[in-house]
């Protein structure tokens, strides 16, 4: 069934480029080495892949097929094995098992309304002395318009983060700003956030 990613990832292209986010190869040291590793709301595989191709045993879930048919592409290419599942983020039976990391890097798209079912869920999912990766915008990104959503409750904030993980490790939580290059949809300067939390 056609949905609004199918129609945002059609073309030959990769919306966001095919290499990873600047701020998981940052985040990455953080990382269980060579564990167990979750991507939620991987898209068309870039950060999955550069995992996979670190040495992680990665299953990677998205909603939209057109994105993971290109996610497929890209480890075929990239001579890698990703577990790719085609599932809703809200969907959280993910969370069921524990996972050495768990990878959530822009999923700016669930509402506010909802954060905290996805927060719950990316924590259920860490295992004890795993990894928890936020990569995302502050509200601060509305106003540069260089990717995300046009609205700034859709973003995080340092506070935000700390609260809603504050019973776990938290190792670091930093809102900044930086220039991205990551295909046509994460392009310019950014206002972003970093948050790494241990099981």
């Amino acid at each position: 069934m056609e949905n609004f990613w199918d129609k945002r990832y059609a073309g030959a292209d990769y919306l966001f480029g095919t290499k990873p986010a600047a701020g998981l190869i940052a985040l990455e040291p953080h990382l269980v080495a060579g564990g167990k590793t979750l991507v939620v709301a991987d898209g068309e595989g870039r950060n999955s892949v550069y995992l996979a191709s670190r040495g992680y045993d990665v299953r990677a879930t998205d909603y939209s097929q057109v994105a993971q048919e290109k996610a497929k592409a890209l480890a075929k290419e990239a001579g890698v094995d990703v577990e790719f599942v085609l599932s809703d983020i809200y969907d959280a039976g993910w969370s069921d098992e524990a996972y050495d990391n768990v990878v959530a890097i822009f999923i700016q798209f669930v509402p506010p309304e909802r954060m905290g079912e996805i927060f719950t869920a990316l924590a259920r999912a860490t295992r004890a002395g795993g990894t928890l990766l936020i990569h995302g915008y502050t509200p601060e990104q509305v106003a540069l318009g260089t990717g995300g959503p046009g609205n700034p409750d859709h973003m995080y904030t340092p506070d935000m983060l700390a609260d809603a993980f504050s019973h776990m490790q938290i190792m670091v939580n930093r809102a900044y700003t930086a220039t991205l290059n990551e295909g046509r949809g994460h392009s310019g300067p950014s206002a972003l956030i970093d948050f790494v939390a241990k099981g």
